[in-house]
């Protein structure tokens, strides 16, 4: 790994992959390190991602190893050690909607009653996310940062870790920005973490459907995060490859906001927004 450290700190995912690995998760292992040039020495977890193999054939047994995994490190999970996701980081990630998606990408500025509305549901979002129980989360347990390897899978990307809700990274993984899956497969995949969780002592709700709820609560506040990151790589970075990208995670979005009443607001936002947008850019819709 060559990161210049002007440009990354390599301490926190050096920190990260200890933790992780002795969890029992397979991160790559610092054999060497200069923190002052910015080099790492690592094990190689290989170039075959969980994305460029997934089929129909392989998903259930890539899924439930990516599941085994991810218990054992929530299982791993205390206080104290890794940084809170906590309200302050959570609401900036959902403030990334307005600004990057809905004004720069989308050319619309919100009115009076528009923000309040975003704002109310803002708010009905994080008192759920806030109201899950915490454990170590990835904040990327997705397709591109699981790799095919010995044991299975290899997980990178892992430096931004934190402390937050158990849901978090089954959000992540099950809906994924880069590939869909149909809902009744989630679902299964869902219960099948769930009952995984449950019998390894996780804190996650003894009721599945209320458990269910939490885990399409905590994807929506993602999903918002992820149109406004999505749109911020693409006017900032000119990274031109996530426009393709945006009309799945806007599919969850409005999917889940269908489904629970105080999100019906946010639903009817999103169909405004879509009359008010120039139409060359309507297809993020």
């Amino acid at each position: 790994m060559d990161a210049p450290p002007q440009y990354e700190d390599c301490r926190p995912f050096i920190e990260v992959a200890a933790l992780f690995g002795a969890a029992g998760a397979n991160t790559p292992k610092v054999l060497a390190q200069d923190l002052a040039q910015g080099f790492l020495l690592l094990t190689d977890l290989g170039d075959v991602t969980y994305l460029s193999v997934l089929n129909a054939d392989n998903a259930d047994a890539l899924y439930s190893d990516a599941r085994d995994a991810l218990v054992k490190i929530q299982v791993a999970s205390r206080p104290g050690v890794l940084p809170g996701y906590d309200r302050v980081l959570l609401e900036r990630e959902l403030r990334l909607f307005p600004e990057w998606y809905i004004t720069r990408h989308l050319g619309v500025e919100l009115n009076v009653q528009q923000a309040q509305t975003l704002d109310t549901v803002f708010a009905a979002i994080l008192a759920n996310n806030l109201a899950q129980a915490k454990v170590f989360v990835h904040r990327d347990y997705h397709s591109r940062n699981l790799m095919l390897t010995e044991p299975n899978p290899g997980v990178l990307d892992f430096q931004d870790a934190v402390y937050g809700p158990v849901t978090y990274d089954l959000v992540s993984l099950l809906k994924d920005a880069y590939i869909r899956w149909d809902e009744e497969i989630v679902l299964d995949w869902a219960i099948r973490y769930w009952e995984k969780a449950r019998r390894a002592g996780l804190p996650v709700d003894a009721d599945f459907g209320a458990f269910y709820r939490d885990f399409e609560w905590m994807g929506v506040q993602r999903h918002i995060k992820v149109l406004g990151i999505f749109a911020r790589l693409y006017h900032r970075d000119g990274k031109t490859g996530y426009l393709k990208d945006m009309p799945l995670v806007m599919d969850y979005l409005r999917r889940a906001c269908t489904r629970y009443r105080q999100l019906g607001p946010l639903l009817q936002l999103l169909d405004t927004l879509q009359g008010q947008a120039p139409e060359s850019v309507g297809y993020t819709f």
